[in-house]
């Protein structure tokens, strides 16, 4: 098994963001959403990224949702993260141990990793679902445009 893009990768990366936002408690999706901007901070106009800007990264929100879920639950079993249930569902939140837990992750990786999720909790708490969705999905129609293929011009002499 490898940890790169794991369940543990992802876990870890949640249990570090639930504890930059401790006390409170957020839903998978912002969670998704979190995760994707902790290691593309660059692309919204944060400290650089965590992993390198891929032209294909538009599509990675769409298979995250379940290896953060997976993530969520190797983290819960370690008594990291409680599981709350909400009145829209259920919504996730450190456990007092997570802090001690993350502060011992001493690697240069790790430590750039809590800065981004310090960064990412202060920058986007504050916004409502919809106000995030609307961020995120900005950042994405952005990204798309950007790796359009170019039309040929009318003299070019090429046929498609």
């Amino acid at each position: 098994m490898t940890p790169f893009n794991s369940a543990l990768e992802t876990g870890v990366r949640s249990l570090v963001l639930l504890a930059a936002a401790h006390p409170r408690a957020h839903d998978l999706q912002r969670l998704v959403q979190y995760d994707y901007l902790i290691v593309h901070s660059a692309d919204a106009g944060g400290p650089p990224s965590l992993h390198p800007a891929l032209p294909l990264r538009t599509g990675e929100l769409l298979v995250r949702r379940n290896i953060v879920e997976r993530g969520l639950m190797m983290m819960i079993g370690a008594k990291l993260v409680r599981k709350v249930p909400e009145a829209k569902g259920f919504s996730y939140r450190a456990e007092d141990a997570a802090g001690a837990f993350v502060a011992n992750l001493a690697s240069e990786y790790h430590a750039d990793l809590k800065s981004r999720a310090q960064w990412v909790v202060d920058t986007f708490d504050s916004l409502a679902a919809g106000e995030l969705d609307e961020a995120v999905s900005g950042l994405f129609e952005a990204w798309t445009v950007e790796f359009q293929p170019t039309q040929p011009s009318q003299g070019s002499g090429l046929q498609a």
